[in-house]
């Protein structure tokens, strides 16, 4: 699954329910955490999606309940997103039309770097590597389409 899977909607492709499993790697320390739960995009009245994740973090052995919500609204090109944070705040932009994206979102003095790449119809991978004085961290995450 090296390949990149082009996307000619984003929205419709994200739309539904993702089993997700993602790694977060301290670069600094070595420690590693893990997330498993869902992500479910649903829609938006005024158009889009409301990705919600919900699950389980575990961290230094330590298991705690985790969320977050994101809102994927249509991007400025048809066939794209614009990322929003649950209050509306940018994040950043979305275009798998060649199956593959880099996007970036500056957080105070860190850097977020996220490659996404889209493998098939059921699967697809972010890959965020955080660094700056406060952090340095890579998130790795794989979405795999859900049964229902």
């Amino acid at each position: 699954m090296d390949g990149c899977w082009p996307v000619r909607d984003v929205l419709a492709y994200l739309a539904g329910s993702w089993r997700v499993g993602r790694t977060v790697r301290d670069l600094t320390s070595g420690d590693e955490g893990r997330f498993e739960g869902t992500t479910v995009f649903g829609p938006l009245e005024e158009g889009g999606l409301l990705h919600h994740e919900s699950g389980t973090f575990t961290w230094r052995g330590v298991p705690r309940p985790a969320e977050r919500t994101l809102r994927f609204l249509p991007g400025p090109t048809p066939g794209t997103a614009d990322v929003r944070f649950a209050d509306g705040r940018p994040f950043h932009d979305l275009d798998l039309t060649t199956g593959r994206h880099v996007a970036r979102h500056p957080c105070a003095a860190d850097l977020y770097r996220g490659e996404f790449t889209v493998r098939d119809a059921d699967h697809w991978r972010t890959v965020w590597r955080v660094g700056g004085p406060a952090k340095d961290l890579l998130l790795t995450t794989d979405y795999v389409r859900g049964t229902d």
